[in-house]
């Protein structure tokens, strides 16, 4: 996930606003937006485990890799990973295409010429077009720097990298706690817009997960 201010997001969704988009890149981002009948109902569809379920685990190490496998449903959901490509081009939908229009993050042009903030501004907002029901927006919007590249990575190898201070953005343990469980570019991944599936649980649930791993010596899982 970007790296951003560590201000908390309001459990309330974002305020939205209607954005203005040339009509031609609203039908391009709609071929490449995945939307969902009921988003609303997809906030409930998934949930993550209470950190006293894994209390049965009696070893330590066993447990602590035990809470990071499930905060992992946060950190490997493709409303984080498209955040963190191997690229430094961002991905899109549930399924990590290709970013339309073209984009790269060294530039942060569209191949249209079209700086990121013409169509993400600091919140979602909706757009009046069937093929795309919102565009994606929140503060200090955009791609994780190129050492937190998390596509690809197994579990275990996303463990070992957001704790290295060389690949985490120079963050103790601590400071990754209070960045994934307070921070609100992070916290975007669960109010990500109309029609698309936000990751499960909810962010204080994840800061739990996340706390609890790290007091139980932040195990990684093989």
């Amino acid at each position: 996930m970007s790296a951003g201010g560590e201000r908390r997001m309001s459990s309330r969704l974002l305020p939205w606003c209607v954005i203005a988009i040339p009509a031609v890149l609203v039908a391009t981002l709609g071929a490449c937006m995945t939307a969902t009948d009921h988003p609303e109902a997809a906030s409930t569809a998934g949930g993550l485990a209470p950190v006293e379920s894994f209390s049965g685990i009696a070893d330590p190490a066993e447990r602590s890799a035990a809470l990071f496998v499930e905060a992992g449903k946060v950190l490997q959901h493709p409303r984080c990973l498209n955040c963190h490509p191997v690229t430094r081009s961002p991905t899109q939908g549930d399924d990590l295409h290709p970013h339309v229009p073209p984009i790269s993050s060294d530039t942060a042009i569209a191949a249209a010429g079209l700086p990121c903030t013409s169509c993400h501004q600091t919140h979602n907002s909706p757009t009046s077009s069937a093929g795309i029901r919102s565009i994606p927006g929140a503060e200090h919007w955009g791609l994780a720097p190129a050492s937190m590249a998390w596509q690809g990575l197994t579990i275990g190898e996303l463990c070992e990298q957001i704790q290295d201070p060389a690949r985490n953005g120079n963050r103790s343990l601590d400071k990754i706690r209070v960045h994934l469980a307070e921070d609100h570019l992070v916290g975007w991944a669960w109010h990500p817009g109309e029609g698309r599936e936000p990751v499960p649980g909810t962010q204080e649930q994840f800061g739990e997960l996340i706390a609890a791993w790290i007091s139980t010596g932040a195990h990684c899982p093989k």
